[in-house]
């Protein structure tokens, strides 16, 4: 009987070059900003400019994009409850790689269960998983439908869309919250820059 894949079989390597060494030489602490909301919510705008902001501070980071990683990794997916889990599942596991080479990893995904959010969150120590939630309304997002979804989804074209007939579990405990300032979306420069100083004064932009 073959034995592939039998956990009793698998043990960990440990590498004799550590998280800690691979931080300093980076001059970073290794962690993943998770950003997460609607569909058409800035998600993505917000990770390019997060990853620019870090490019020009001389701090490495490598954005993980929910659409690009359907391209490749989560290919073989679709859209029911335990495909969107696996999806989530997976895209963490890369993250915590990221994290663990001392990287600035930008996760950008919808991202609708709070269960699949926090499974990610507890892969990484030392409050290394800082989520950020795009809290936009679904009027503003469905305006904007950049990719034409939501018309899709209201002509029931599209089944299972989150927001319209799929939930969205918000955040209860995110580290930032991103929403209109007297009726106006900040702009991406702006949300950047509240994500920066949120890394800063964690001390996430240095080594221990």
């Amino acid at each position: 009987m073959s034995t592939v894949g039998n956990p009793a079989n698998i043990f960990w390597h440990e590498n004799p070059v550590g998280k800690a060494e691979r931080e300093k030489l980076l001059n970073q602490q290794g962690c993943v900003v998770w950003i997460t909301g609607l569909s058409g919510s800035g998600k993505s705008t917000l990770a390019c400019s997060l990853g620019r902001e870090l490019q020009s501070r001389g701090k490495l980071s490598y954005v993980l994009d929910g659409d690009n990683l359907r391209h490749g990794l989560n290919k073989n997916l679709g859209f029911s409850p335990e495909s969107r889990t696996e999806n989530i599942r997976r895209t963490g596991e890369v993250a915590n790689l990221f994290a663990d080479a001392g990287l600035i990893c930008i996760a950008s995904l919808i991202s609708p269960y709070r269960k699949d959010r926090d499974a990610c969150r507890a892969l990484l120590p030392d409050k290394k998983f800082i989520e950020v939630f795009m809290n936009m309304p679904l009027q503003l997002c469905e305006d904007r439908d950049p990719k034409g979804l939501y018309k899709l989804a209201r002509e029931g074209k599209i089944k299972g869309f989150t927001g319209i007939d799929d939930p969205y579990e918000p955040p209860l405990n995110c580290e930032i919250e991103l929403q209109l300032k007297d009726g106006v979306v900040p702009t991406p420069h702006e949300m950047a820059g509240q994500v920066v100083s949120y890394m800063e004064n964690g001390g996430f932009l240095e080594a221990y």
